[in-house]
């Protein structure tokens, strides 16, 4: 069987904790800044967990990672 192989645009958006968990930025940070109030864009700024129920998918794209 071959080597599985990491999915290469998922491994630069995650990262993996030290507990196994992956780690990701928020979205709706990039452009159409001025309407946003500071408060939502300081709490954007901040990375967070992926969801437990897309975590499977993921850890098949990162198999390595």
């Amino acid at each position: 069987m071959p080597k599985m192989k990491t999915n290469r645009a998922a491994a630069k958006r995650l990262k993996r904790t030290g507990t196994g968990k992956l780690r990701r930025r928020r979205a709706n940070k990039s452009h159409i800044l001025t309407k946003k109030t500071t408060k939502r864009k300081r709490r954007l700024r901040q990375a967070t967990l992926v969801a437990k129920v897309d975590e499977g998918r993921m850890n098949r794209l990162l198999p390595t990672l």
